[in-house]
């Protein structure tokens, strides 16, 4: 106990004097002088938990944890209060706790019944985190760390807590720029297989330490008679006194800067709330510092020094506290202390009263800050749209003899390879970036930054068409998050009164697969926009063997019902002013949902499409695929089993290639319609043609002069030019298209079969929901 309080209040090993201090009879005069400390307080306010993806009832808990991150594990953060601000609703069983053993956190358990439930937590506990090898500021970073608790009991017994396992971790860290002062929203969400959001906030600042006395290493008589081998021993005690000098400083400029961040951040959060902070009493006493701290002479250098205090402090210059006298440098420090004791005191009681407020302020800078900070694993390109996609011919070629270059041509500029060069080149780049900002970390993606996926985002734009600003990157979608703010006020003045909106998404899963395969993708989009309505499709689970055009209707028969079914529950609510019918597919998913919009059934609500979401799709088919070793499979499919969506992917399914099922489905109005498509690919994914993921032209194609070159062009010209121009439904809006290259870090696949085929990656868009929060979080304007 009495080394935990040794750390709560900056003792530690400082308070034990060293052994040879009795054996230097010049120390034996030393007078005990008023040493300064300090600690990092750090508070954490959990709102509430949603349960968005757990798929086992019972009881949970979340258990929080503070260390540094070069330090010894044995220094912890220990908690020092907690404070419930509502009453625990229904649900709970137990109270909160403290570990001593760990110096851990644990909430009350409850109880998770359902999918999408929240639970109200609405406490905060604030940490100590002692400050044992740092002057004043801390120079290492601090690792806060989540574990979700689980009991697989549904009994109401009370002892369940104790048999509580850990089932999930998520680490935040906190840099050491951030730890001067941070008041930041921080949502956890686990791991892919406990998929849940903690809302959750952090609020940080340095306080001043309990203050001891301690023995000095130096008095003023310490140089007296101190002759022969006690020379050297007297210059090492003058080193010791001028770095107890500069510790001091340290401290109080530490102290300073924590005072006039924490003074900028209430009056930031007051105003953004709309509740004012009176500090006048505060400001009118800190106008007073000066004559506080100089003992009222206010004549003298000092006194000069001292009035400086009242400006903001400068960390680039402090010469002014070098000046002071070490009673003045203490007096200052206890001064600053109780100074910010105060302001934290005075925040905690604000933020208890406007909880709600300031949370949702902050996680809309949170929102757009995600970004900017993702930016680093994603680049950003724009392109033309060709007016036309037109052949080459291959002729010019063979009359110019040159066949082995051409293909040696082809092999250089293989769009797939010199994606892979592309993103190859960047993740060498990030290996060289030092990230050193003042935003909370994600330990899930800035653990390793390495392993994070590289994304290529590619905006294309129309041909005919100019946009408003050549310096704009996505002039649409940065208008409309420009817009964001202004939109959402207006909508939520009128929410009252204002007629409801139905937003449906539609999850398909591809081939062999399940309906649950693209929930990763589902838990992102629920996160940006709580009120969708989602359908997994489950129309063609086990049944992706046959026509292409039966599991389109099913699809269709599906969506239809789903939708009658949500509108006229909305109906029965108010009035419906507007549908958004939105649609995420993956591999051959794609081609089953633009099937299902070619079908009759869904002619009446072609209208209602908002967002196109594809990853990995073969919209083009298999024509020109280079993966020999999968050609061979499909080839291997059809023999043996004559599976008819094989046939239908390889446009084998009629001698004369414009009968077929991919040809016919291309000149159909199935893209036309979208406000918003996003097409996803991989160069690494082996199962889908690159350029068929893409809906773009290939070397091989531009080349081929056959009856088949030229059916694959106009296929594609077919698609491009549904894409090309506004939606009819909008005609004054610019339709975004955009091509996002997703490249994996290959490593973690190892050498196997299905890295070599290129499975991986293609299984890698289900089993992986970093890209999708890269890209949906940068462009969340578009899955609104």
């Amino acid at each position: 106990m009495l080394r935990r309080l040794g750390w709560l209040f900056g003792w530690s090993r400082r308070f034990r004097q060293p052994k040879t201090l009795a054996a230097r009879p010049y120390l034996s005069r030393v007078k005990p002088v008023l040493m300064v400390d300090t600690v990092q307080e750090i508070a954490i306010y959990i709102h509430r938990f949603h349960n968005l993806d757990l798929f086992q009832q019972g009881w949970y808990q979340i258990k929080i944890t503070m260390r540094w991150e070069d330090g010894d594990d044995e220094i912890r953060g220990i908690p020092s209060r907690v404070v419930q601000y509502e009453a625990p609703e229904s649900g709970y069983n137990g109270v909160w706790r403290i570990d001593d053993t760990d110096n851990s956190f644990l909430t009350q358990p409850f109880r998770i019944k359902y999918a999408r439930q929240d639970i109200r937590l609405c406490m905060m506990v604030s940490f100590t985190l002692p400050l044992p090898r740092y002057e004043g500021t801390a120079t290492s970073a601090a690792i806060l760390k989540f574990e979700l608790m689980y009991t697989p009991c549904m009994d109401n017994s009370a002892n369940k807590h104790l048999e509580a396992l850990p089932a999930a971790i998520h680490e935040f860290r906190i840099p050491p720029k951030a730890l001067t002062g941070l008041h930041s929203y921080c949502p956890v969400h686990f791991d892919t297989l406990h998929a849940v959001l903690v809302d959750m906030s952090v609020h940080i600042s340095i306080l001043k330490s309990a203050a001891y006395r301690r023995p000095a290493s130096l008095s003023s008589g310490v140089g007296k008679n101190v002759t022969g081998n006690n020379a050297p021993s007297f210059k090492k005690a003058l080193g010791l006194l001028a770095t107890a000098d500069k510790k001091v400083v340290s401290f109080v400029k530490g102290l300073l800067g924590a005072r006039d961040n924490l003074l900028e951040e209430m009056k930031r959060l007051s105003e953004a709330v709309g509740q004012s902070i009176d500090l006048s009493d505060f400001l009118s006493e800190m106008n007073n510092v000066p004559l506080a701290v100089a003992g009222g002479s206010g004549q003298g250098k000092e006194q000069n020094s001292l009035e400086k205090l009242n400006i903001t402090s400068n960390s680039a210059n402090d010469d002014w506290l070098h000046e002071l006298s070490k009673d003045h440098l203490s007096r200052l420090f206890n001064l600053l202390g109780t100074q910010l004791h105060y302001l934290w005191n005075t925040f905690l009681g604000f933020h208890r009263d406007n909880n709600t407020k300031l949370l949702e302020y902050l996680c809309d800078i949170w929102t757009r800050d995600r970004r900017a900070e993702w930016s680093i694993w994603m680049v950003y390109s724009k392109v033309e749209m060709p007016h036309h996609f037109i052949n080459s011919g291959m002729s010019d070629i063979i009359n110019l003899s040159a066949h082995k270059r051409a293909s040696s041509v082809l092999k250089l500029t293989d769009p797939a390879q010199l994606a892979a060069n592309r993103a190859e080149l960047h993740r060498r780049s990030i290996a060289q970036m030092r990230i050193n900002n003042r935003s909370i970390q994600d330990m899930h993606i800035l653990g390793d930054p390495m392993r994070v996926p590289i994304i290529i985002v590619e905006r294309v734009l129309n041909a005919p068409r100019r946009t408003l600003s050549d310096n704009s990157y996505l002039r649409h979608v940065d208008m409309i998050n420009l817009n964001s703010d202004e939109t959402e006020k207006a909508k939520a003045t009128n929410s009252k009164h204002s007629p409801r909106e139905l937003k449906i998404v539609v999850f398909v899963h591809g081939f062999q697969g399940h309906h649950l395969d693209l929930r990763l993708v589902r838990n992102q989009w629920l996160m940006i926009d709580p009120k969708i309505e989602f359908l997994m499709s489950e129309a063609n689970e086990e049944k992706t063997h046959g026509d292409f055009r039966e599991m389109g209707q099913r699809l269709a028969e599906e969506v239809v019902s789903f939708l009658k079914r949500k509108k006229d529950k909305y109906a029965r609510h108010g009035h419906l002013k507007s549908i958004k019918l939105s649609f995420v597919g993956h591999s051959i998913g794609n081609v089953i949902i633009r099937t299902a919009i070619a079908d009759s059934l869904m002619e009446p609500y072609r209208k209602l499409l908002h967002t196109y979401l594809s990853l990995s799709g073969p919209h083009l088919g298999y024509l020109y695929s280079t993966n020999s070793l999968f050609n061979s499979g499909l080839w291997l499919l059809k023999k043996l089993k004559s599976t008819q969506v094989i046939h239908q992917l390889t446009l084998t399914d009629d001698p004369d290639l414009r009968r077929t099922f991919f040809y016919n489905l291309c000149k159909q109005k199935t893209l036309e319609n979208f406000k918003n498509i996003i097409l996803l690919s991989s160069p690494q994914d082996g199962y889908v043609p690159y350029h068929s993921a893409r809906i773009e032209s290939c070397q091989p194609a531009s080349f081929d002069s056959t009856k088949r070159g030229i059916a694959f062009l106009e296929m594609l010209n077919n698609c491009m030019d549904q894409i090309r121009g506004p939606a009819p439904e909008a005609p004054h809006q610019q339709r975004v298209f955009m091509r996002c290259d997703v490249n994996f870090d290959t490593t973690v696949y190892g050498r196997n079969l299905n890295s070599f085929i290129g499975r991986a990656a293609h299984i890698e868009f289900l089993e992986s929901d970093i890209f999708a929060r890269f890209i949906m979080w940068s462009f969340q304007d578009l899955f609104r």
